[in-house]
C-alpha cells in the first residue's frame, strides 16, 4: 500500500520517503534531551499518556515517548520509513504502534488520544483537514504539539554551502535559507478547533562529523527523497569535496527547536 504524494512547494515533485529510511534513521538528529524534558513540563509525553505521533517517519518522537512510558502510536504514508520504526522499537523491547495512514484520514475513533504530535511535517499535510482530525482524535482539552528541528543556515557557513549545492541539483526545492523564526500567530484554519497555550523555542549546538553530516543531507527531501540514484551518488560526491575543504572531522551545527502547543476547543 502507497499513499505517496507531491509536494507542490517543491514544483510539485514526488517525495518518496521510503529512499531515505537507512540514512534518516541513522543520520538525522534526534530532538535533544532537553526538548523532551520541557514538553513534560508541559504535560506532553507523561507515563500511561495516549499520544498519537502524526508523520512519525522512523519513529523519534513515537521511540522518545515511548522510553518515558508512554503509550504511542504512529502514522505514515511511507512504508519504508514505518519499516524501519518498528525495527527500532523491537530492538529497544517497546510497545509502540505503527500504522500506514495519512494525517488527515487517521482511521481512529473519536476522542482516542491525550496528545497528538506532528514533528517536521505539518507542512506537508493538507492542513485544515489534519488540524480537524486532530481534534478529532483527541479527548476533550487534548493538547496538539507541533514542531521542528531546524539548522540555521544563517549562523552556519557549512549549512549554506551544503544548501547551495542542493540548490544545484534540485532548483525548485525551497528548504533553504530558513531563518527559524515561528510566525507569532496561529494560521486561521485553527480558528474553531484550538487554542494556543505556550510556545517553546530554543538553539541547539548539535555534533556532525564529515559522515554524518553527509547522510543527514542524502536524508533530506531535496536529495535523497526526490533525486535519482545516481544524482545522489554525484551530489554526495561532490558534499564530501566540500566537507574536506571547510570543515574539520568533527563540529557543530546551530539548530532551531520549536514547538507550538494547543489545546482541543469544546
Amino acid at each position: 500500500m502507497s499513499l505517496q504524494r507531491h509536494f507542490s512547494d517543491d514544483g510539485g515533485r514526488d517525495i518518496d520517503w521510503s529512499r531515505t529510511s537507512k540514512d534518516y534513521a541513522e543520520h538525522r538528529p534526534d530532538y535533544p534531551a532537553e526538548f523532551y524534558d520541557q514538553l513534560a513540563e508541559r504535560g506532553i509525553g507523561l507515563p500511561a499518556q495516549r499520544i498519537l505521533d502524526l508523520g512519525t517517519g522512523v519513529g523519534f518522537l513515537a521511540h522518545s515517548f515511548a522510553l518515558r512510558g508512554a503509550r504511542v502510536t504512529g502514522v505514515d504514508i511511507a512504508a519504508g520509513q514505518l519499516k524501519i520504526a518498528q525495527q527500532r522499537a523491537a530492538n529497544a523491547n517497546l510497545e509502540i504502534e505503527y500504522q500506514l495512514a495519512n494525517a488527515e484520514n487517521t482511521g481512529f475513533a473519536e476522542a482516542t488520544f491525550d496528545v497528538v504530535t506532528a514533528s517536521q511535517c505539518w507542512l506537508y499535510f493538507d492542513k485544515p483537514r489534519a488540524t480537524a482530525e486532530a481534534k478529532r482524535v483527541l479527548r476533550p482539552g487534548g493538547l496538539l504539539a507541533i514542531s521542528h528541528l531546524c539548522w540555521l543556515p544563517g549562523k552556519s557557513p557549512i549549512a549554506r554551502e551544503s544548501e547551495a549545492l542542493v540548490l544545484r541539483y534540485n532548483p525548485v526545492w525551497t528548504g533553504a535559507g530558513l531563518t527559524g523564526d515561528v510566525p507569532a500567530q496561529l494560521d486561521g484554519y485553527f480558528e474553531g478547533h484550538f487554542e494556543e497555550i505556550d510556545l517553546v523555542v530554543f538553539d541547539a549546538e548539535i555534533a556532525f562529523t564529515h559522515e554524518s553530516w553527509r547522510g543527514r543531507w542524502r536524508a533530506c527531501r531535496g536529495v535523497g527523497a526526490t533525486l535519482s540514484p545516481e544524482q545522489i551518488a554525484q551530489f554526495d560526491r561532490e558534499h564530501a569535496e566540500l566537507l574536506s575543504r571547510t570543515v574539520p572531522d568533527r563540529f557543530n551545527v546551530t539548530h532551531r527547536i520549536d514547538c507550538r502547543i494547543l489545546r482541543s476547543l469544546a
